[in-house]
C-alpha cells in the first residue's frame, strides 16, 4: 500500500479536483489518500471566528462564502441521483458550524479549543465530497474521519500525537476496511474525543503518520511545484527541482521554510524508513523529489536554500554572563515555560552574549520572560536589558556534503558581501548540514538569488544594468549588448539584463530586463526622470550583481555616485565630472568602492576604449615609478587638427567634428582644454598626485571672442569670425613641415596643456583621425617609453569600452 496526500491548491475546485481524481485512477496499486480543505477554506474559518469573536455579525457574509464554495463543488462533481445525500450531510455540517460561531459571537471568546473544531470542518467537507466524487468514478472509497484514528494530547491548535494508541488504532481500522480510505488530513482528536489540530499544514503529516503505522511502500505528497526545489521560486525564478534529498535534508529545509513539506512530516516517515515523494497535481508526469536514506547520485555540497521571511533576533548579553553555568539552561527554560519556538540560537565563544531568532508575535512575551529570569542580574547591572532587532530574515544554506567540501562558507559570505548583505548573526550545527545567517529582511530576496546563483548556477551569472544616458554612446551601447547578449551567455556565462534606462526626460524599470528591441519607443513612455528618483528606486529594486552605468556628462548624474556606491552598486562610466572633481571627492569614492566591496570603474575618461589607466595603474601597482606622462589626449581635437588643412574653414571642421558625435555638446568643452585638463588630472590623480583641476595650466587656443560666446550657437558666430586666425596657424605650421597638437604633460607634480607644433621625429606626428597617444616614461621604460595609441574618440570605441568595463566587473561578481 501507499498512501497519497493532496493539499489545497490541489482541491481549490472542481476542475482541479477532477485532476485529483483521474490520478487516483491511474494508480495500478492499493492506496489510501489524505485530504486538506479546499484552498481558502482554512483562511475564511479563521477569519469568520475573529469578527464573531468580535461580536459582529458581519461573519454571516463570509460563511455564505463558505457554503456556497461546497455546495458548488458538490453540483459538479456528483451526480444527481447522490447529489441530495451527500448535500444532506454537508447541510448538517453547516449548521453545526453556524451553531458554534453564533456561541462565539455570543461569548466573544474563540478558545483554541473552540477553533480547532472549526477549522476540522474544512476537511471534514473536502474529504467528504472528494470520496463521493472519487466512488462514482468506479473506485469504490469510504470516507474516513482522521478523529478516529489519530490520538492526540489537549494541546489545541498544535497537538502531540500519542503514537502508541494511533499506530494500534490505524492498523485495527484498515484489517476491518476492504474499501479505498479518503481521511481528512490536519485533525485528530484528545483520548476522550475533543477535536484537537496537528498545526497548519498538518495534512502532511496526517499522510507520514498513516504510512509509517501500515509500514506503507511510499508516501506521496502531491502539491502545486515539480517536488522539493532549490529555493522558493516565488522569490528565485530559475530555482528548479532537486531529484533526491535525504530525510535530514528535508527536516532542515522545511525547518527554514520551504513550503512544499510541513517539518514534522519527516519524522514519523524517518523512524519507519519510508521513502516520500512530493509530486506536482498539475504536472504528474514529472518525475518530483525523492525523500529517502540515500540522497541519490548528486552529490552537490549545497542542495537547497531557504529562508524564514519575518523574525525578530533577541539577544542577551553581560559580564555576570562570563563563566556562569546555567545561563544558557536558564535562558530557554524561560523560553519553554512561555511555550516560544526558537528557530536559531548564536552564542559567542567568550559567552559574553547569546542571541536567538524567534517569531515576531513571541517578542514582547519572550522579553518578559527574560527580564522576569534575570531580574536580579538586570538590577545590579551584570546583564544588560534584552536587545531586540526586528525585520530580519533568516537564510539558510541546506546540504549533506557540505561537511566533505572545504570553501563553503567561505563562498556563502564572499557572495553577500559582494552584494552590499550585512550578516547580524551566524549559526552552524555540528553536523555541518546547514550555514544560517540572519540579514535585514528587506535584503532577502536579493541573498536568496545571489546564493542561488553562487551556488547553482555559477557557470551563468546575471548581471543587472542600470543605464543613463543614451544618446550616441549609450544607444551604441545598448546595440552592442543587444547584439552580443546570447553569445556572452553561451561563451562567456554572463546573462547582461538591462534593468534600468533613462535619458533627460524619461526613464524605465523592469526587474526581469527591458527588452532591447523595442526601448526606443517604450522609454518616451516612462516616467519623467529625474537622478534621484532613479537612483532611489535602483536602490529599491535591490538586485544582485548590479552596475551603474553613466554615459553622461552630467554633475547631477555624478553626484549620485556617492550614494550608489554607498548601496553596494559597482559603477562604469565614460563621464569624467566625478574622477575629475575635487580630489576629496575622488578619493572618497575610491575609498566607498573598496569599502562597499564593488567597482568604480572610468577607464573611458581617457582615450576612450583605449587600455590608458588600466595600464597605468599596472604600472604604479608593480612598483614602477611614472616620471612623465605626455599624452595627446582628445580624440576631437585630433581629428580636428588632422583634418584642418589650410584650405577649409576651421569653424566648418570644429562643427564636422560635433556632428559625427567627436566633440561634446559644447565643442568649446575640447576646444578650450577643458577636456583635455579632465583627462590629465585624472591621469596625475592616477600616478598618486593630488593635484586639483585648477592647477593644470592651459594655454587657450580659442580667442577671447568665443571663449565667452553665451551659447553653442553665438560660439560659432564668433568662430566664423576667427577662421583667418586658425588658417595662420595652420599655414605656419606647414612651413616648417610640421604638425599642430594639443599636448598634455604631466611631470614633476605639474600638469600643462598647450598647442603645440610637432616634427616628424616626434611620436605625435604621424597621428591620424581620432588617433590619441600616451607616452608613459618611467623607470622601467625609460629609453623606450610605453606608448599607447588608437582611436580615442566615437561613439562605437567609447561604448565598446564600458562594455569591457561592464565584463570586467562581471567578472569580479562570485
Amino acid at each position: 500500500m501507499k498512501v497519497l496526500k493532496f493539499g489545497g491548491s490541489s482541491v481549490a475546485n472542481a476542475d482541479r479536483i477532477k485532476l485529483v481524481l483521474a490520478i487516483l485512477k491511474n494508480q495500478t496499486e492499493d492506496f489510501t489518500v489524505v485530504f486538506s480543505a479546499f484552498s481558502g477554506i482554512t483562511d475564511m474559518l479563521i477569519e469568520m471566528s475573529e469578527v464573531a469573536a468580535s461580536g459582529s455579525d458581519k461573519y454571516k457574509e463570509t460563511f455564505e462564502i463558505f457554503c456556497q464554495k461546497h455546495t458548488t463543488a458538490v453540483d459538479e462533481l456528483i451526480n444527481n441521483e447522490n447529489r441530495s445525500k451527500v448535500q444532506s450531510v454537508l447541510n448538517q455540517n453547516f449548521k453545526d458550524l453556524k451553531n458554534i460561531l453564533e456561541g462565539i459571537k455570543l461569548l466573544m471568546e474563540a478558545t483554541p479549543r473552540t477553533m480547532d473544531y472549526v477549522l476540522s470542518f474544512g476537511e471534514r467537507n473536502s474529504a467528504f465530497i472528494i470520496s463521493n466524487a472519487l466512488t462514482e468514478t468506479g473506485i469504490n472509497s469510504e470516507y474516513l474521519d482522521a478523529r478516529s484514528i489519530i490520538k492526540t494530547n489537549k494541546d489545541f491548535g498544535y497537538a502531540s500525537v500519542k503514537f502508541q494508541e494511533t499506530n494500534k488504532a490505524i492498523q485495527d481500522h484498515y484489517k476491518k476496511s476492504e474499501t479505498i480510505q479518503v481521511v481528512t488530513g490536519f485533525i485528530a482528536s484528545h483520548t476522550g474525543g475533543l477535536t484537537t489540530t496537528l498545526g497548519r499544514g498538518g495534512s502532511d503529516y496526517t499522510a507520514s503518520i498513516i504510512g509509517a503505522a501500515l509500514k506503507a511502500k511510499c508516501i506521496e505528497i502531491w502539491t502545486d511545484v515539480d517536488g522539493i526545489l532549490t529555493a522558493d521560486p516565488r522569490k528565485v525564478s530559475k530555482a528548479f527541482t532537486i531529484p533526491t534529498v535525504t530525510y535530514e535534508e528535508a527536516m532542515e529545509m522545511s525547518h527554514f521554510g520551504a513550503k512544499v513539506i510541513y517539518p514534522p512530516t519527516i519524522q514519523p516517515a524517518l523512524k519507519a524508513r519510508i521513502p516520500v515523494y512530493i509530486k506536482n497535481t498539475f504536472n504528474p508526469e514529472h518525475a518530483g523529489s525523492l525523500i529517502s536514506e540515500k540522497g541519490g547520485k548528486n552529490k552537490n555540497p549545497v542542495k537547497g536554500i531557504s529562508s524564514i521571511s519575518d523574525i525578530a533576533l533577541l539577544s542577551l548579553q553581560g559580564s555576570g554572563m562570563f563563566g556562569v553555568p546555567g545561563t544558557a539552561g536558564r535562558l530557554f527554560s524561560s523560553m519553554a515555560r512561555k511555550s516560544i519556538n526558537i528557530i536559531l540560537i548564536t552564542q559567542g565563544s567568550s559567552e559574553h552574549s547569546i542571541s536567538f531568532a524567534i517569531q515576531p508575535k513571541d517578542v514582547n512575551k519572550a522579553i518578559e520572560a527574560v527580564e522576569e529570569e534575570f531580574n536580579n542580574e538586570i538590577q545590579n547591572g551584570s546583564i544588560n536589558k534584552i536587545k531586540k532587532e526586528k525585520s530580519l530574515s533568516v537564510i539558510a544554506i541546506i546540504g549533506e556534503y557540505m561537511r566533505y567540501t572545504p570553501g563553503i562558507a567561505g563562498r556563502l559570505f564572499r557572495t553577500l558581501g559582494q552584494n552590499g548583505i550585512n550578516v547580524i548573526a551566524i549559526a552552524q550545527g555540528s553536523s555541518e548540514l546547514n550555514i544560517s545567517v540572519v540579514i535585514k529582511k528587506d535584503d532577502e530576496k536579493k541573498a536568496l538569488n545571489a546564493l542561488h546563483e553562487s551556488f547553482f548556477l555559477s557557470e551563468t551569472k546575471s548581471i543587472h544594468c542600470f543605464i543613463v544616458g543614451v544618446g550616441l554612446i549609450g544607444s551604441t551601447l545598448l546595440d552592442q549588448i543587444n547584439s552580443q547578449k546570447n553569445i556572452l551567455i553561451k561563451e562567456n556565462k554572463i546573462d547582461l539584463k538591462v534593468i534600468g534606462i533613462a535619458n533627460s526626460k524619461h526613464y524605465l524599470m523592469n526587474e526581469n530586463g527591458i527588452d532591447l528591441n523595442n526601448w526606443k519607443e517604450n522609454l518616451k513612455k516612462g516616467k519623467t526622470f529625474d537622478m534621484q528618483s532613479f537612483s532611489k528606486e535602483m536602490v529599491e529594486f535591490n538586485m544582485r550583481n548590479s552596475v551603474f552605468i553613466d554615459n553622461t556628462a552630467s554633475s547631477e548624474v555624478a553626484d549620485q555616485y556617492e550614494y550608489i556606491l554607498n548601496n553596494s552598486i559597482s559603477i562604469s562610466t565614460p563621464n569624467k565630472i566625478a574622477a575629475s572633481s575635487s580630489f576629496k571627492y575622488y578619493e572618497k569614492l575610491k575609498n566607498l568602492a573598496l569599502l562597499r566591496g564593488v567597482k568604480f570603474r572610468y577607464e573611458t575618461n581617457v582615450g576612450a576604449g583605449l587600455p590608458v589607466l588600466n595600464t597605468l595603474r599596472d604600472l604604479v601597482t608593480s612598483g614602477d615609478k611614472i616620471n612623465k606622462i605626455e599624452g595627446v589626449l582628445s580624440g576631437s581635437l585630433s581629428f580636428i587638427f588632422n583634418t584642418f588643412t589650410s584650405k577649409d574653414k576651421f569653424s566648418e571642421i570644429v562643427s564636422r567634428a560635433q556632428s559625427l558625435g567627436y566633440t561634446e555638446p559644447d565643442p568649446r568643452e575640447d576646444l578650450n582644454g577643458g577636456d583635455i585638463k579632465r583627462k590629465i588630472t585624472i591621469l596625475a590623480r592616477e600616478c598618486g598626485a593630488n593635484i586639483e583641476m585648477k592647477n593644470v595650466k592651459v594655454d587657450y587656443i580659442l580667442p577671447e571672442s568665443c571663449r565667452n560666446a553665451k551659447t553653442v550657437k553665438s560660439f560659432y558666430n564668433e568662430l566664423e569670425k576667427e577662421n583667418s586666425y586658425f588658417t595662420d596657424l595652420i599655414t605656419e605650421a606647414n612651413k616648417a613641415n610640421k604638425k599642430l597638437r594639443m599636448i598634455a604633460r604631466f611631470e614633476n607634480g605639474k600638469a600643462t596643456i598647450k598647442l603645440e607644433s610637432v616634427d616628424q621625429d616626434h611620436p605625435f606626428y604621424s597621428l591620424k583621425g581620432t588617433d590619441n597617444m600616451i607616452i608613459f616614461s618611467t623607470e622601467r621604460y625609460k629609453e623606450l617609453p610605453l606608448v599607447v595609441r588608437g582611436p580615442g574618440a566615437g561613439a562605437n570605441v567609447t561604448a565598446a569600452g564600458v562594455f569591457a568595463e561592464i565584463i570586467s566587473i562581471s567578472n569580479s561578481f562570485s
